[in-house]
């Protein structure tokens, strides 16, 4: 049976909804940009915004917390549901992915509205994502003075450099992230229409790829025809790694037939991938040669070509160059680890160089593990229900092709709890792009889901939440 009041408590979120699409547009006019060191003040300004705004909500414990070197988390809590009531994590981030040299129709750190869409840096990754959940707890707080489930918040201000310093709070406030269930919100539903449980994430492996002749830049007319040119051996090189359409042809895995099957049934048709792809016209998404196209796009290595030291149109000259490099970003299978795809590389790289140059093939900086999890038990039965509910279908378990370093994390430290892991964004998002923009459709029934689901926590039990042996 649900809580008496669910229903006064999602009539009081929806008569709220202006005012946290309010609240969601005050925290996108702070640039908490990560990455760059000159926006460092404005990630704390903001951490000590959303800490202030968590205690008027009437949380508890309300910190910002910032070991040294790193940028901070801000953490709350609310443990008065008893001791028989689930305790939930919810986990979001608040620092945001950079804008320059991104070409944007409205400004980036100023909330637009046009038609269904709210756009701004970070309106859905993640901001949306955790303000959802801020306003199911509003709403429950304002009704019966309380939530039914115990809760826990963790908001990050490093996830856009990769969450570097998580585990060290993790270690640091273990406290903080004790909890029966944890809910991370920084996924994707596969359409407007359609809520997505993410299950699977690739890993992320970034490797430096160069090659060298000769000591000095030299006239490309004199020593053309017998000397070599390192940029075209570094883009023979990296032709190695891919097959006509362009898709990496090493380091494949198999996945389950079954899976498979149920793959070809994921709403990822051609017009969804154009439009969230911005593919221009004349040009098609390459073909699935039998494959789905779910399975391409997350089950499948792939490779990006992300910088090189190529000659640009600014420093044209007529010369054989000593040196080209290029950065590839590695796209991993889940399970499919670095140290496997390193030998896998250096294997089709390093062999026969072309033109004879010398080859350094290097990892770039740190590698993210992918994940891959089986959601059973009480727990995604109740996620379910609550979806269903808000939706009126249950949560689709969809892959995501990116890497999220966070939720390997959590997979690694707490991979025995029920990790449910669900969003606010949709295809045509354009999360870590220019005009980033939420589904304003999705956020009201995020909004929903995330009540009910806290009803369908509290009705199984803390108890209820163990899987049957």
């Amino acid at each position: 049976m649900s809580h008496p009041q669910t229903n006064a408590v999602i009539a009081d979120a929806m008569n709220r909804l202006e005012d946290t699409i309010g609240r969601l547009s005050e925290y996108l006019a702070y640039p908490a940009i990560s990455c760059e060191a000159e926006h460092a003040e404005d990630v704390r300004a903001l951490a000590a915004r959303i800490c202030h705004d968590l205690e008027d909500l009437g949380l508890e414990n309300c910190r910002v917390h910032e070991l040294p070197g790193t940028l901070p988390i801000v953490v709350a809590d609310w443990l008065h549901a008893g001791p028989n009531a689930p305790t939930v994590l919810v986990y979001g981030h608040l620092d945001l992915q950079p804008v320059a040299g991104e070409v944007w129709h409205t400004p980036p750190h100023e909330a637009t509205r046009k038609g269904d869409r709210l756009y701004a840096r970070g309106s859905a990754d993640d901001m949306g994502g955790w303000v959802s959940h801020i306003a199911a707890i509003e709403a429950w707080m304002s009704q019966t003075g309380g939530l039914p489930c115990n809760i826990k918040l963790v908001i990050e201000g490093e996830e856009e450099i990769g969450s570097p310093n998580l585990e060290q709070y993790m270690d640091a406030f273990p406290a903080a992230f004790a909890a029966d269930v944890m809910v991370l919100t920084d996924c994707e539903n596969p359409s407007t229409t359609i809520p997505g449980l993410t299950v699977s994430l690739r890993g992320l492996l970034e490797v430096d790829l160069s090659c060298e002749a000769l000591s000095a830049d030299v006239h490309s007319g004199l020593w053309g025809g017998m000397v070599p040119d390192v940029s075209i051996a570094l883009c023979t090189l990296i032709s190695r790694l891919t097959d006509a359409d362009g898709r990496m042809k090493i380091g494949r895995v198999q996945v389950p037939e079954d899976w498979r099957a149920q793959a070809w049934d994921m709403p990822i048709t051609t017009d969804v991938i154009r439009k969230g792809a911005h593919i221009i016209d004349g040009v098609q998404p390459l073909p699935d040669r039998g494959t789905p196209p779910a399975e391409w796009m997350w089950r499948q290595p792939c490779v990006t070509v992300v910088a090189t030291t190529l000659p640009t149109h600014a420093i044209k000259k007529n010369a054989l160059r000593q040196k080209a490099s290029a950065i590839l970003s590695v796209r991993l299978a889940p399970g499919q680890s670095a140290e496997e795809m390193m030998g896998l590389l250096r294997e089709v790289l390093l062999a026969d160089p072309p033109g004879g140059v010398q080859v350094r093939l290097e990892q770039d900086g740190w590698a993210g593990e992918g994940w891959l999890y089986e959601p059973r038990g009480p727990a995604f039965d109740a996620a379910d229900r609550a979806y269903a509910k808000a939706w009126g279908q249950p949560l689709l378990r969809v892959g995501v092709g990116g890497s999220i370093p966070f939720v390997a994390l959590f997979g690694r430290r707490f991979g025995d709890l029920p990790l449910i892991l669900n969003g606010v964004m949709d295809p045509e998002t354009t999360a870590h792009g220019p005009n980033e923009s939420m589904h304003l459709g999705v956020f009201e029934k995020a909004i929903r889901a995330n009540i009910h689901l806290l009803d369908e926590l509290a009705e199984l039990g803390k108890a209820g939440l163990q899987e049957p042996s």
